[in-house]
């Protein structure tokens, strides 16, 4: 995937425009010592564009409030399953695998909106047959994101084995649940299930840090909410995740002691260079 399949990015945004046309996402996760996941997700997630923001965590010690970002909207995960306008929702950053996390998991898969499973999600995924049958039959778009290991728990394979077959994998997993995958990894790959496939060009080892799963997870869940398939999400989400990498390396900022919430920063500034490309 280059610069050039993406100009501009998005549609232009118009004069009369509000909230409500850039679509709401939520986050789900953020069990006990995990709920920076949600926090990294949820941001990336505004800072790539949707118009609101809800972020859900399981944590007793949750807060009430993002201090840095109180745009991001917080609820209990029953009340967030009230919610009616979310056009997409990321499942997993920080999620566990407790029993509650398997219920609100299952509850979400039974919802006809798009949604993006990530992290525990998938591991989930991998450990109850059932949720693979709740997967394969929704009609709305899904979106999985693992790395090599969840791959291979998925796939019931190793990891070494996802490594070497990385294409194979990712068509794999995308046939396997009727989803659009997206393997990360150096040259991360977005396959479909109807069989196309695309590998990334951008991105360097500043990304192999804590966090930056989850802000992939909210940026290509914001463009889903956007409007946009859940394949093209995707690609560009991927893209533009690597191109905010590339950027900071370029400034002479890594690739050591990057973060995710550079990165997630970096995202907007890619996006809004890519839009005024056209």
């Amino acid at each position: 995937m280059v610069a050039s399949m993406f100009q501009p990015a998005l549609p232009p945004r118009e004069s009369n425009s509000h909230k409500g046309s850039f679509g709401s996402v939520a986050v789900i996760g953020g069990d006990e010592g995990m709920v920076g996941a949600v926090l990294l997700a949820s941001r990336a997630a505004l800072l790539s564009g949707a118009g609101r923001v809800y972020a859900a965590m399981l944590s007793k010690n949750a807060p009430a409030v993002d201090m840095f970002y109180p745009e991001i909207m917080l609820r209990s995960p029953s009340a967030l399953a009230q919610l009616s306008q979310l056009n997409c929702v990321a499942i997993g950053p920080g999620l566990g695998q407790s029993d509650l996390a398997l219920e609100l998991l299952e509850i979400w898969l039974a919802k006809q909106l798009p949604l993006l499973l990530d992290a525990d999600a998938l591991n989930l995924l991998a450990r109850y047959p059932r949720l693979a049958v709740l997967v394969k039959n929704r009609q709305a778009e899904t979106v999985l994101t693992p790395h090599a290991g969840e791959a291979a728990r998925l796939l019931a394979c190793s990891a070494e084995h996802v490594q070497q077959n990385r294409i194979d994998c990712a068509l794999q997993l995308s046939t396997k649940f009727n989803t659009t995958c997206v393997l990360k990894g150096a040259g991360t790959i977005c396959a479909h299930h109807d069989g196309r496939y695309f590998i990334n060009t951008t991105g360097n080892p500043a990304l192999a840090t804590g966090g930056t799963g989850d802000v992939l997870s909210g940026v290509i869940a914001s463009l889903t909410a956007q409007g946009l398939s859940a394949l093209d999400a995707a690609k560009l989400g991927v893209y533009v995740h690597g191109a905010a990498a590339d950027a900071l390396v370029a400034r002479g900022l890594g690739s050591i002691g990057v973060t995710a919430s550079e990165v997630a920063l970096e995202v907007r500034n890619v996006l809004n260079r890519l839009n005024k490309s056209n």
